[in-house]
């Protein structure tokens, strides 16, 4: 598990493709490599990834069909920057919100606005399936960062968040731009209630 408070975001040193698998590694800087051993849960980009090997500073990972078509991670590339988020233990604080590292879906940047002082915007268009669960001052994990949510728009599917500069300088939101995609997972809180109160106002219609 993890809280949505990237650590770093570090750079593909390696991507090796093969038929409905990909094997990467990442150059981790040294604070992030204490204690790491295979068989590590590590979150890439949100998606929860197992190390398999560690040869110094490069950790590596493979990633399935099922991982290379759901998320960005299908357009892994040497050279490109990715979130890292190291699992959390018990005790340890959680300053965003508890994310399982698994990815509902693909969403794209539709506008990056940065004409406030100090103010970095983005907006996002989501998959329609997915807006039942998007509510304002809400929160979901983007590209394993814990996100709330502005200016929500179930009529263009769409919402916005406002990055302050911390977050600009540890993750990769900083030099991300308009028409990338980024990994989107749904609070899983927020899911379970609304699926929960859809069933059972079906269940009452049902038995009108």
């Amino acid at each position: 598990m993890f809280t949505g408070i990237v650590q770093a975001y570090v750079e593909v040193s390696e991507v090796l493709e093969k038929q409905d698998l990909t094997t990467f590694s990442l150059t981790f800087p040294e604070e992030l490599l204490e204690g790491l051993e295979q068989g590590a849960s590590i979150a890439i980009d949100g998606v929860c990834f197992t190390t398999t090997s560690v040869e110094g500073k490069r950790v590596f990972f493979d990633a399935m069909k099922e991982t290379l078509q759901r998320t960005t991670i299908g357009h892994i590339k040497e050279g490109k920057y990715v979130n890292v988020e190291r699992s959390f233990k018990i005790g340890d604080e959680v300053g965003g919100h508890i994310v399982s590292g698994h990815v509902h879906a693909k969403v794209e940047i539709i506008k990056v606005d940065t004409s406030i002082p100090n103010n970095h915007i983005i907006t996002f268009k989501v998959p329609h399936h997915l807006m039942k669960y998007i509510f304002s001052k809400g929160y979901v994990a983007l590209d394993g960062v814990s996100l709330t949510l502005v200016d929500v728009n179930k009529t263009d599917d769409t919402f916005t968040v406002y990055l302050i500069p911390e977050t600009l300088k540890r993750t990769t939101f900083g030099i991300k731009g308009k028409g990338e995609w980024v990994n989107i997972e749904i609070d899983t809180q927020t899911q379970t209630i609304v699926d929960t109160v859809e069933r059972v106002l079906a269940e009452k219609q049902v038995g009108l």
